[in-house]
This record gives C-alpha cells, sequence and structure tokens, in this order.
C-alpha cells in the first residue's frame, strides 16, 4: 500500500477512457470509409430502373429468356404496386 498514488491511479483511467475513445471513432470511420466503396448509384440491370419498366426490353416476352423482366427484378408484390397505380391489370 505504500505505492498508492491516487493521481497516477486517475490518469491511467483517464487514458484509458480516451484509448476507449479513440478505437469506437475509429471503427466508426472505418464502417463509414467501407459502407460507402463501390456504390456508384447506378442499377444492376437496366429494367430495375423504373424509367425503363414500360420498355419493350423490360417486358415479356423479350425479357424472359435472360430473366431481366422487371417483375423477375423487382419482387412481385413492388410489381403488382406498380401495375396498380399504372392501371393496368396484373399478368
Amino acid at each position: 500500500m505504500a505505492d498508492y498514488n491516487p493521481t497516477e491511479r486517475r490518469k491511467r483511467r483517464i487514458t484509458g477512457i480516451m484509448v476507449g475513445m479513440l478505437r469506437i471513432i475509429g471503427i466508426a470511420f472505418l464502417a463509414l470509409v467501407l459502407s460507402s466503396c463501390g456504390y456508384q448509384g447506378q442499377y444492376r440491370y437496366p429494367c430495375q430502373d423504373p424509367t425503363n419498366w414500360d420498355k419493350a426490353e423490360c417486358n415479356p416476352p423479350i425479357c424472359e429468356p435472360t430473366g431481366t423482366c422487371s417483375r423477375d427484378l423487382v419482387g412481385q408484390e413492388t410489381w403488382d404496386e406498380y401495375q396498380k397505380t399504372k392501371g393496368v391489370g396484373n399478368e
């Protein structure tokens, strides 16, 4: 107990907290940087873009052999919702 120094103990605790905070900030920064990698704001397939959903190449029978029909790429629920807003009957 002769080496007990409250000031030194407080310094170590503050240093430990600062290191922990720097780690959290570093991890958050790394996550932010990695999450923005590779995204260019484009669709993988042209028929995923809602502006192309009415084009002939995005509707059957043209798109069926390649599997790139808009209704297949966006999901049936989204496609049905789109068809209702367009006033077209479901297929």
